[in-house]
């Protein structure tokens, strides 16, 4: 993948980041340690009453978008401002038009 291509998914990860931050979800970029023959991924999940999503931070920036795209999926974005190619993404995802 390109660096520039890369970049521009960095980015929209971090707008993600975000908005999953302001509609209540707690997003952690870890370095997810794995074991040989283990591929561990990161995800959404519930810790204590609190949503969280955990993402590894040495995954190449597509692999990081998916797993955020899953986790907001569930949540109304509406309100919240989105750049148009964080918009067009979450439609895309939630099968909108």
């Amino acid at each position: 993948m390109s660096e520039q291509k890369e970049s521009r998914l960095l980015k929209l990860v971090d707008e993600l980041s975000d908005a999953a931050t302001r509609v209540g979800v707690e997003v952690r970029r870890e370095r997810i340690l794995r074991e040989v023959g283990y591929r561990a991924r990161g995800g959404a999940c519930r810790l204590r009453e609190k949503d969280m999503v955990i993402i590894d931070r040495e995954q190449p920036a597509a692999e990081q978008l998916e797993i955020l795209i899953d986790a907001l999926r569930p949540h109304d974005l509406e309100a919240l401002y989105l750049s148009p190619a964080a918009r067009r993404i979450m439609q895309a995802a939630s099968g909108e038009p």
